[in-house]
């Protein structure tokens, strides 16, 4: 009995060490990890993404397996590379991560995320443009800009957003100069809280933050990362917001797109900039290419030139048979062996369509 349950136990971790990685800090990720998959501390993903920032479907999935775990992929380690390797007395590098819908570029987002949480970036991070612009609640708030004449608010998104923040950027401190809602030291999550606690001025605090967050990493006492996921929503010319008079708003008559396209320059140090162009960010009739220069739009595209492309593409021969080990371990893929070939083709190695095609099996 001591034997055969030995056996079982070594097969077991045999199987284990096919598809995980015991290197759990991102910064030490290299090419020997590439398809592996690493687990995230359960507080830690609370406090990146408990308010966003991983797709619903894999929500549900991590749920299901028990545990969150992201697997080691090329195009995290390109950007975590560059990063390294980036002189921030420069002006803010800016990231794109393209791709196929389902290909991973959010959850690439949320490796990226990690990192630079683990290496005390102050993170700026708007999960997905669209859920502002494009999913519009049938009741959702919005208001006239009582700053800004001719924009329009969205106070209650725009309060959840900095709750978000606060949450992700909970263990750092900063100062911030005076102005005069706060007197002059206060920490810089004083003016975050004021955003929450006074909905109505929620997004001119938004507009305060960045100021003072290009300011702070200019002089050096920060460094930012600024993470946005659906970046090309910002640029597709209609929203489904509606003006009581039932007129269409467009993306640049919303406050919250001017804060953060002023984020997105390149005007300021100490920072790095990585954005998504999703096909899914925006409505179906604009979603016949994956490129950036489609998806961004000839404004877009020249708003975030010069940047560097990264592509999220399908799992290599070596993700796909890691990421099918790891469904055999968690019960998500049962059936014989030679059903991972079907699957294999049936799915064209696409990451989204492998997970959906696995769970009914």
């Amino acid at each position: 009995m001591f034997t055969r349950n030995l056996r079982v136990f070594f097969r077991r971790y045999s199987q284990t060490c096919t598809f995980r990685t015991s290197e759990l800090s991102p910064a030490q990720h290299s090419e020997n990890q590439i398809g592996l998959f690493y687990t995230i501390d359960k507080n830690l993903c609370k406090q990146l993404f408990g308010h966003g920032g991983l797709p619903k479907s894999y929500m549900k999935q991590t749920k299901t397996f028990t545990e969150t775990t992201l697997m080691v992929r090329l195009p995290a380690l390109d950007v975590i590379n560059c990063i390294k390797n980036t002189d921030f007395d420069k002006p803010a590098v800016r990231y794109v991560l393209y791709g196929e819908k389902g290909a991973g570029k959010s959850l690439t987002m949320a490796h990226l995320l990690h990192y630079a949480h683990e290496q005390e970036f102050l993170i700026v991070h708007v999960p997905w443009v669209s859920e502002w612009l494009r999913r519009v609640p049938r009741h959702k708030e919005m208001a006239n800009s009582p700053t800004k004449e001719g924009f329009v608010d969205l106070p209650l998104d725009a309060a959840a957003w900095l709750l978000h923040f606060k949450t992700q950027n909970q263990t750092l401190e900063y100062t911030w100069s005076k102005r005069e809602s706060t007197s002059q030291g206060a920490p810089l999550l004083e003016l975050v809280e004021l955003g929450i606690a006074r909905v109505k001025y929620a997004c001119d605090v938004i507009d305060a933050l960045v100021h003072e967050i290009k300011l702070l990493s200019n002089n050096k006492c920060c460094k930012t990362f600024v993470a946005i996921d659906g970046f090309n929503s910002f640029f597709y010319p209609l929203t489904r917001l509606r003006t009581p008079t039932k007129r269409t708003v467009s993306p640049e008559e919303v406050s919250l797109t001017t804060s953060f396209l002023t984020l997105t320059k390149n005007d300021w140090t100490n920072g790095v900039v990585v954005v998504t162009a999703d096909q899914l960010a925006v409505p179906e009739d604009h979603q016949e290419s994956y490129l950036p220069k489609y998806l961004l739009y000839k404004k877009g595209f020249e708003h975030l030139d010069p940047f560097v492309p990264i592509e999220v593409g399908r799992y290599s021969e070596r993700e796909f048979l890691t990421c099918a080990s790891y469904y055999r371990d968690r019960l998500w893929l049962r059936g014989p062996s030679e059903l991972e070939d079907e699957l294999k083709f049936t799915s064209a190695c696409n990451p989204y369509k492998f997970m959906e095609l696995c769970a009914p099996l």
